[in-house]
């Protein structure tokens, strides 16, 4: 909170004081309607605003009474995230920075192809795991975001997504600031609400956890049998390299990584993919190309992402030249390697992979 002020509005309306109304099911809010002498069928009615038309106001409930609409804004918080910037790259993807009831900040972005619209979001507020290519590593984790808070990014990179290309979101990725696995219960609660009936009701198959390596929870993830897709930022071959560039490797190796991935698949058969971001001169020759065969021919995974590498300001890395890359993808397809470059979208905004991170500051507003 440092540096950061909240927004005035908050203060006025006690958000920080009162029960979040998003934390009741149903049944719960169907109670409280119950016990101020109003009918069952009001807390549907709020449920659906909340849930599937996805308002961030007690004001916008406009089926409701306006009584009964300052009732409900007495006894509860709607602690929704606020668009604070909008960001346009050349390129048509947008880079959104949201801020919190706290008065934090965290981006998401929006980018849209000829034949997907994906979300890529965030699950916290800055990172703790340091990996030393990306910007939000750079940054401080200041804390988790909240189940609602995801979902409030999702749901306003949906409506971005209509307003600017007429179509619906088609893909989510958490691939945003922060680990999600180290966020896990609001991870998967988002997820719950995300792909739930009575809200959004996306396909699971069309949302992908991305982590940098947590076994542990990469398992617990198979003990839940979650229905999403997972991917593994790898990015080095071999335990020397990866304990360079991502010190999560130091108690997280890449035989545990493996024996994690194959237990995930196991239990849930879900689709497993490897990220790989190319470095120069770090990872990209094509001895590092063989000892990548080997992990992928371990696991059961349909897919590796080469992944171009975007500069960050303070990260001594480099992109290798569009030869070297040709090379190594090369060496992999012609191995049986299903492999695919990605190339990035959004890098004159600081919106591509590993590049998010809070640059500046302007004024909070709503997007509703």
């Amino acid at each position: 909170m440092a540096g950061e002020r909240l927004p005035a509005c908050l203060y006025l309306c006690g958000m920080l004081n009162k029960p979040n109304i998003r934390d009741l099911s149903l049944p719960e809010l169907k109670s409280y309607f119950e016990s101020i002498g109003d009918k069952k069928f009001r807390a549907i009615q709020a449920y659906e605003w909340l849930w599937k038309h996805h308002v961030r106001s007690f004001e916008d409930m406009t089926n409701l009474s306006v009584g009964l609409r300052k009732k409900l804004a007495e006894d509860f918080a709607l602690n929704s995230i606020l668009v604070d910037k909008v960001q346009h790259s050349n390129d048509g993807t947008l880079k959104t920075r949201f801020v919190t009831y706290d008065g934090h900040y965290m981006e998401g972005v929006m980018i849209p192809t000829e034949n997907r619209n994906t979300a890529c979001v965030s699950s916290q507020i800055g990172c703790s795991l340091t990996c030393r290519f990306c910007a939000t590593g750079m940054m401080d984790r200041k804390r988790n975001l909240s189940f609602e808070e995801i979902y409030d990014q999702v749901a306003i990179l949906h409506e971005q997504s209509e307003q600017a290309t007429g179509k619906k979101l088609s893909n989510i990725v958490f691939m945003g600031m922060g680990e999600p696995l180290l966020n896990y219960k609001n991870v998967l609660k988002a997820v719950d609400r995300i792909t739930a009936v009575d809200s959004m009701a996306m396909s699971p198959k069309r949302i992908t956890v991305s982590t940098a390596g947590v076994a542990k929870m990469i398992r617990q993830l198979g003990d839940d049998q979650v229905r999403f897709n997972l991917a593994l930022s790898l990015h080095a071959p071999t335990d020397e390299k990866r304990n360079d560039i991502m010190p999560i490797n130091e108690t997280n190796s890449i035989q545990s990584l493996v024996d994690a991935l194959n237990y995930f698949y196991d239990k849930t058969k879900n689709d497993i993919t490897l990220e790989y971001i190319l470095f120069k001169d770090k990872n990209d020759s094509l001895k590092d190309a063989e000892e990548l065969i080997k992990i992928y021919r371990k696991i059961p995974t349909h897919l590796i992402n080469v992944i171009e590498y975007n500069p960050v300001a303070g990260a001594d890395f480099a992109k290798p030249d569009e030869q070297k890359t040709q090379a190594f993808t090369q060496y992999l397809a012609q191995h049986r390697v299903n492999v695919r470059v990605r190339r990035s979208r959004g890098k004159d905004i600081d919106a591509a992979c590993g590049q998010l991170a809070n640059k500046d500051k302007a004024t909070a507003k709503s997007t509703l």
